[in-house]
C-alpha cells in the first residue's frame, strides 16, 4: 500500500531540494528522518516534515507500523515561481527569480519474504 504526503509551495529552490530527497530514497522511514536529522541543508527541515506528515498518514488512516514502511519516492517538483524587479544602473531593471518547490513523498510498507 502506498502512503502519500505532499509539502506545496515550500520557498526553497527545487534544485537545492532534489539533493536532499535523492539522500533518502529507498531508505526505511525511521532511518531517513535520522538521516534527515543531521543533514546541514536547510532543506533537510522542509523534507523532513512531509516525511513525518507521510508516516502518520500511514499509521492512523491505514493501521501500518511505523518500523514497516520505507521511502519508494521522493521528488521535489518545481512550483509557482514570483517574479521581483531590482533596480539596476542607469534606470534598468532586472528580474529576480524567487522560486517555489513542491515535496511528495511516497511511503510504501516492506513486504515480508
Amino acid at each position: 500500500m502506498e502512503v502519500k504526503s505532499t509539502g506545496k509551495y515550500i520557498r526553497m529552490s527545487p534544485r537545492k531540494v532534489r539533493l536532499v530527497t535523492e539522500a533518502i530514497k529507498g531508505r526505511p522511514a525511521e532511518e531517513a528522518l535520522v538521516t534527515l536529522r543531521y543533514m546541514p541543508q536547510a532543506a533537510a527541515v522542509a523534507v523532513a516534515k512531509v516525511l513525518k506528515s507521510a508516516v502518520a498518514n500511514a499509521e492512523n488512516n491505514y493501521n501500518l507500523a511505523a518500523e514497516d514502511l520505507y521511502i519508494s519516492r521522493a521528488t521535489a517538483d518545481e512550483g509557482p515561481t514570483m517574479r521581483r524587479m531590482r533596480s539596476r544602473a542607469r534606470g534598468r531593471w532586472d528580474r529576480v527569480l524567487k522560486r517555489s518547490t513542491n515535496i511528495t513523498v511516497i511511503v510504501k510498507e516492506r513486504e515480508e519474504v
